[in-house]
């Protein structure tokens, strides 16, 4: 039986997938490169992501005093204007 193969295809190459980015680690003081704005603890978690509607945006939470915050481009979100992006189009 023939094969289905063209003899001028060449064989598929595989794409490599792209680099993962490594994660951070409250435990490694590298990691931290903010403070908190409410008490100044420099232990926080940061979390980069994308909104619903696009918006880029950073969620911070202090270890210390459980301060949370989100904020994007520099400028504060309230919980409302997150809320407000990430709901879904009806």
């Amino acid at each position: 039986m023939p094969s289905r193969r063209a003899a001028t295809s060449a064989p598929r190459q595989r794409r490599r997938p792209e680099p993962v980015p490594p994660l951070g680690s409250l435990t490694q003081s590298e990691a931290v490169t903010t403070s908190c704005v409410a008490c100044g603890a420099e232990r926080v978690t940061r979390l980069a992501m994308t909104l619903t509607d696009g918006t880029p945006a950073v969620f911070t939470s202090c270890t210390r005093c459980e301060h949370r915050g989100w904020e994007t481009e520099g400028a504060t979100l309230s919980i409302d204007d997150v809320v407000d992006r990430t709901r879904r189009p009806v």
